[in-house]
């Protein structure tokens, strides 16, 4: 039962001020996307990892994974993260056509435990549709309008979405072409969308997700 991964990483990263794409800033000397990979294939059940880079850095990106052993099929990704997903995803029905697990995974994510990776594929292959790690609400949470409190919902039923979300990969596919001209930062809500039980494992707290210099600077002391 194959395993794929698909990593949307063409993003260019403005709120970390890095002046290279989000994927390729360093931590402790190596790109955010090298742990990234690295921690998919750690896992010991992804079988093939599918990076969607810049267009102008393919290339660039496919040597630096491979000269940290994290090599991985580096494709162009599109001008937004659906875009790429799409993209990667129709390179890995070319390149692991017997895949029964699709991982969809964020490069910002980039320490993500590997039996998180492997709970989530434990999942799908053990008949979920579509799966994702979740973690409870700490702080509360109020629905604003127009700068004015409308509601203040109970964050006992509130949970923060993480990646790898896995699915199976018909029903991905299914979800991409139903919504074709959608954007979306989370491909479950797209499968919800479809009708399809979006179920749910324990998230962890070393997948937040890297995107201002303050969560770099949280992900360099955690390496520490």
């Amino acid at each position: 039962m194959s395993v794929v991964a698909l990593v949307p990483a063409a993003g260019r990263g403005e709120r970390l001020g890095a002046g290279v794409p989000k994927a390729l800033v360093l931590v402790r000397g190596e790109p955010l996307l090298v742990h990234a990979v690295r921690g998919l294939l750690a896992a010991g059940c992804v079988r093939r990892v599918v990076v969607a880079a810049p267009g102008s850095d393919v290339d660039a990106v496919a040597r630096i994974l491979a000269a940290a052993g994290a090599a991985a099929l580096v494709v162009a990704g599109g001008p937004s993260r659906t875009h790429s997903v799409r993209l990667a995803l129709r390179a890995s029905e070319t390149d692991v056509p017997d895949a029964t697990v699709v991982l969809v995974h964020d490069a910002a994510r980039a320490f993500t435990p590997a039996e998180l990776v492997r709970a989530v594929v434990a999942r799908v292959r053990a008949g979920a549709d579509a799966v994702i790690p979740v973690l409870p609400v700490a702080d509360t949470i109020k629905r604003v309008t127009d700068g004015v409190v409308v509601a203040t919902p109970d964050r006992a039923d509130l949970r923060v979405v993480q990646t790898p979300q896995g699915f199976r990969p018909d029903v991905l596919r299914r979800a991409y072409a139903a919504y074709p001209e959608d954007s979306t930062t989370d491909d479950a809500g797209l499968v919800e969308r479809l009708g399809v039980p979006v179920h749910t494992v324990p998230g962890h707290p070393h997948a937040m997700k890297i995107t201002t210099p303050f969560d770099l600077a949280i992900a360099e002391a955690v390496l520490q």
